[in-house]
């Protein structure tokens, strides 16, 4: 069985996207490949008109260091950095100057309401406090598009509808184009649209509560 098989699938800029299915259904494969991690073996993937499959490895990697922001489960910070250090890192990677770095990550920091955690650690933060760092790093590069894996599954009900809240938020009222996997129909229906995948397919596709603005 293909891991995608035959997928057509659109997603606008500026739009809020959420992506559900069983386990094995090509969710994470889907997202992999929008974030250049993957090449399509087959077919197109289109990031802003390029045909990612004919680029080169290093410039896959180009794309992903200045064009996108990665959100994950495990939050991937460094334990015995900062809040700031760690929102900086990517910055690093886009090689841009120490001072901006710091300004960039600082305003990032406070526009997802942890100004104040700034010199803090994670083993000083919350699991929400932690996974709103990891958002603030995927935002403090500029990116175009935020692929956010499982961004609530291992938070407790409150903290994961902060959490998607946020990212509504940051998508509404920054145009902030947004993909997300979920396993949690609750989650899913902040998003604009739900996409249901099954064994590598698309198998229907519907506007959500929050879509319905």
């Amino acid at each position: 069985m293909r891991a995608l098989d035959g997928v057509t699938l659109d997603v606008a800029q500026g739009e809020f996207v959420a992506i559900m299915g069983p386990s094995g259904s090509g969710k994470s494969t889907a997202l992999n490949v929008m974030g250049c991690l993957d090449r399509p073996s087959s077919g197109q993937y289109l990031f802003k008109g390029v045909d990612v499959a004919n680029l080169t490895r290093d410039q896959r990697a180009l794309l992903r260091r200045h064009y996108l922001g990665f959100v994950f489960q495990g939050y991937n910070l460094l334990p015995r950095t900062t809040a700031l250090q760690n929102v900086e890192l990517p910055m690093i990677y886009q090689g841009r100057p120490r001072a901006e770095r710091e300004a960039r990550a600082i305003a990032a920091l406070e526009k997802v309401g942890l100004g104040h955690r700034a010199r803090h650690d994670p083993s000083q933060m919350s699991g929400g406090e932690q996974q709103r760092v990891a958002i603030a790093r995927a935002l403090a590069g500029g990116p175009s598009l935020v692929l956010a894996d499982e961004p609530t599954g291992n938070l407790d009900t409150k903290r994961s509808t902060e959490i998607v809240e946020l990212l509504q938020q940051l998508n509404r009222e920054d145009g902030l184009t947004i993909v997300m996997v979920t396993h949690e129909d609750d989650m899913a229906e902040y998003a604009d649209r739900l996409i249901w995948m099954v064994d590598g397919r698309v198998d229907s596709v519907r506007k959500t509560r929050g879509g319905k603005r």
